[in-house]
């Protein structure tokens, strides 16, 4: 305990990074205030008793609450998210985007521009869907037609704002803002599911409720062992010499994560999930089979949903995998900086005995990856509150574990920059890499 009080008063006595903390809390204050802030012209008695499920429940957890609420950040950072995710996979299919890549930071400032405009597109269009679907009607207390503009204005300024604030938290905060956000919004949810869970369970379910939590920490450390995961190649550089001086010649290695597309495999495939119910739900009336169909599809604890959601979890993790991580460009990379693999021919060699590792490493990463997608399944199954089970696995608990690392090694470099200890006796904290951030 001794050791605890001591590292926190080390991090405190850093002035910079004490700054930067207290920056970052007072930026998610702002964001959770917003959250609570209501769209104006609307009956909050009608709006409380609003609830959603399926994948708006799940919008809903990582916004803190703020869907239902209907919120002036009802659509919160999520349309940058997909906006995000659009260009992302435009780099790999469109030379253009290909181009810009490879401009270096005027690429990357381009590229951000096209994402902010994609965004505002978006939210424009998911406002719209928003307020038809999610708002009732008997809700609306002035003119529908004015209420809608207005509100569409409101949420794009939001989510506007939502984005300013990320890009402060990683410009003067800890950093990773974006992030921090969806993951302040997951923790917000914690708290009231913990207590449901704990009043359902009673005095009688004490024990029963002890071994739930017990449960949840093993789940934890498991998807940390997940995140943290890595397979070491030794690379060797040969030894170069520039003037009077020699470079080079040190062993190195190449970090290969056996989960190196982090969460977009979960959030991919749960989008598609979504379209089999939404689809059957127009021709439920009409056929048996459509509904029963949207049944399956609306009920994530069915075993049909959860064997068709873990094998897309599998194949987007393939998929993703392929598309961030491109061995013929390492392998060109080693070769033209000197470096080798012991016992592998440069080149064409060499990107295939990357590939065959990636793929090796990855299809484990891929299965584990689709059990803790499931998981919330699992602990529904055994009685445990839907609330809290969204926190034994899916998307929430892989978001919270990667953002709490990445905060970690942010602080750590911090301390061991100014030859202070850092935050673990022995051994460092590693964070994500950025493919692994939505």
């Amino acid at each position: 305990m001794r050791k605890f009080f001591e590292t926190i008063r080390n991090i405190f006595s850093i002035e910079e990074l004490r700054i930067r903390i207290i920056n970052t809390i007072g930026l998610l204050l702002i964001f959770r205030l917003g959250s609570f802030i209501m769209l104006p012209g609307l009956d909050a008695d009608i709006i409380k008793d609003k609830s959603s499920e399926g994948l708006f429940g799940l919008l809903n957890t990582f916004l803190g609450g703020a869907f239902d609420r209907v919120s002036i950040f009802g659509l919160g950072i999520m349309p940058y998210i997909s906006a995000s995710i659009v260009v992302q996979l435009l780099q790999v299919a469109v030379p253009y985007f290909q181009k810009l890549q490879k401009e270096g930071e005027s690429g990357r400032k381009r590229m951000t521009q096209i994402t902010r405009v994609l965004t505002i597109i978006i939210t424009f269009a998911q406002g719209l869907s928003y307020i038809s679907t999610q708002i009732p009607t008997e809700a609306i207390l002035i003119n529908q037609f004015m209420f809608t503009v207005s509100a569409i204005v409101i949420l794009t300024s939001g989510t506007i704002f939502c984005m300013w604030l990320g890009e402060r938290i990683t410009d003067k905060g800890i950093g990773n803002g974006i992030s921090m956000l969806i993951m302040i919004g997951i923790i917000s949810r914690l708290p009231g599911g913990l207590i449901a869970e704990a009043i359902s369970k009673g005095l009688g379910g004490a024990l029963l409720f002890i071994i739930e939590i017990l449960v949840l920490f093993v789940v934890v450390m498991a998807v940390v062992m997940l995140t943290q995961g890595v397979r070491k190649v030794p690379v060797q550089y040969a030894k170069q010499m520039v003037g009077n001086k020699t470079y080079g010649g040190q062993r190195n290695y190449l970090p290969l994560k056996v989960n190196s597309s982090g969460v977009m495999p979960i959030i991919f495939a749960q989008s598609l999930m979504f379209i089999p119910g939404l689809v059957a739900g127009f021709f439920a009336d009409s056929s048996d089979i459509a509904g029963t169909i949207g049944n399956i599809f609306y009920d994530f604890k069915s075993w049909q949903y959860n064997v068709v959601f873990g094998i897309l979890v599998v194949v987007f993790t393939f998929f993703y995998t392929a598309i961030t991580i491109n061995p013929n460009q390492i392998a060109d990379d080693m070769k033209r900086n000197g470096g080798f693999i012991a016992g592998v021919k440069p080149g064409k060699n060499t990107s295939e005995y990357i590939d065959t590792i990636l793929t090796r490493i990855t299809l484990p990463g891929s299965l584990f990856l689709a059990l803790v997608a499931i998981m919330p399944a699992f602990a529904s199954l055994i009685q445990v509150g839907d609330e809290f089970a969204q926190f034994y696995g899916g998307t929430s608990l892989l978001i919270m574990v990667g953002v709490i690392l990445d905060t970690l090694q942010q602080i750590e470099s911090h301390l061991l920059m100014r030859h202070y200890e850092g935050l673990m006796k022995s051994g460092k904290v590693r964070g994500r890499t950025k493919a692994a951030v939505a």
